[in-house]
């Protein structure tokens, strides 16, 4: 009987053999290794991945900002993400009220970002296309269901409306940006967010800095101002604003407000008439005196309120301008009255400073206006635009 014929070395048998041993000696040594006995098996690893069966339906798993959330910076992306990577060719999120940005796919998320930041007190609302036209993942496994989420955005804080009328001009200071030891206009701060970069993207998020005065105007205008809540001084700026851009002139700080601000912030808008502040002090010799622009550019004799109709103290912007006009009303005894008057600048209910004609000036006459002699008045005038601050003292 013939003998069977010797193996080689090196054989498939010997390779199972060494194989064996290799892993028996491996597992001694504590470590599991996987492994195959023939290298058409092998694949890499994305293959296998490719090829597995998906385990489930596409989920999202977070909102930013979250579903109910309220005080948000309408500056800021909006970031869904999902539980398996996103196909590049999934449809957008659709985003109510609708504003200018870009979309862009980043593994597991799909993230918006607005170049124009929503409105203040905005509901905004997100809605996440799903099932056979929805997202799909790289797998191509569908979204389970569509679904919707919403949020509402900040309010501008009162220090964004300061900054904004100093840096335009309309408030009797200038206000710089602190940067890391430096100052800088609040306008040319830039970032890379394209939202934040602009006036309403700031507006939520005002940039620290300082407001600094200008010289020349008498303490108790300076003890009136806060940059952080409402006051006369930025009521009057406010009315200042609205008079050079033809809005109604009544200090109410409205979005409409806002967008115009922030329109004129882009342009390059400024307070075309400076700024001016006048006191009229009715301690004897009674006085009315005009700064603008930090100097002195009128003061002249004045009459006030006799005490049944005195002229109330405080400060007030005003809100009327006639350069002539017939005042009438009735006088202390009854009697009515219908006065020529000119140069009239309306601060506080009836009472404006203005033209009338008296035989002496620098004590109580009037019946609550500050009455000037018409060489003041004429001087005056220009000066006492809509939004300028009257104080009545003494």
């Amino acid at each position: 009987m013939a003998s069977a014929p010797a193996r080689k070395s090196g054989g498939p048998a010997s390779r199972i053999v060494v194989v064996a041993v290799a892993v028996a000696a491996v597992a001694a040594a504590g470590t599991a290794y996987a492994v195959s006995q023939s290298p058409r098996s092998r694949q890499p690893a994305t293959a296998r991945q490719a090829a597995a069966a998906p385990s489930g339906p596409m989920l999202v798993t977070s909102i930013t900002p979250a579903t109910a959330s309220t005080g948000v910076d309408g500056a800021s992306p909006i970031a869904i993400s999902f539980s398996d990577p996103v196909a590049a060719h999934s449809p957008r999120p659709q985003i109510q009220p609708s504003v200018p940005g870009t979309w862009r796919t980043e593994g597991y998320s799909m993230v918006f970002t607005p170049s124009v930041p929503f409105g203040q007190s905005t509901r905004v609302t997100v809605e996440i296309p799903g099932g056979r036209t929805g997202i799909r993942s790289a797998g191509g496994v569908a979204l389970s269901a569509p679904m919707a989420a919403h949020f509402t955005t900040g309010r501008y804080p009162q220090l964004a409306l300061a900054e904004l009328l100093a840096e335009q001009g309309y408030l009797p200071m200038t206000f710089e940006v602190t940067t890391a030891g430096a100052t800088s206009t609040a306008s040319a701060q830039t970032s890379a967010d394209p939202a934040s970069s602009t006036p309403a993207g700031q507006a939520y998020s005002p940039p620290a800095g300082t407001f600094n005065w200008e010289p020349g105007y008498p303490s108790m205008l300076q003890s009136m101002w806060t940059p952080y809540s409402p006051n006369v001084i930025l009521r009057g700026a406010v009315m200042a604003f609205e008079s050079q851009h033809n809005m109604t002139v009544d200090g109410n700080v409205t979005n409409r407000l806002w967008n115009a601000l922030f329109r004129a912030q882009q342009n390059g808008d400024r307070n075309q008439n400076g700024y001016t502040y006048a006191v009229a002090d009715q301690r004897l010799p009674e006085t009315l005196t005009i700064y603008h622009d930090g100097h002195v550019v009128l003061r002249s004799l004045t009459n006030t309120g006799i005490p049944v109709s005195p002229t109330v103290n405080g400060t007030f912007p005003v809100y009327e301008r006639l350069r002539y006009q017939i005042m009438s009303g009735t006088n202390p005894d009854g009697s009515h009255y219908a006065d020529p008057v000119s140069f009239v600048s309306y601060f506080n209910g009836g009472d404006a400073v203005h033209y009338f004609p008296r035989a002496g000036y620098g004590y109580q006459q009037s019946l609550g206006c500050v009455e000037l002699p018409y060489p003041a008045a004429e001087r005056a005038y220009p000066y006492l635009t809509y939004g300028s601050l009257v104080t009545v003292m003494g």
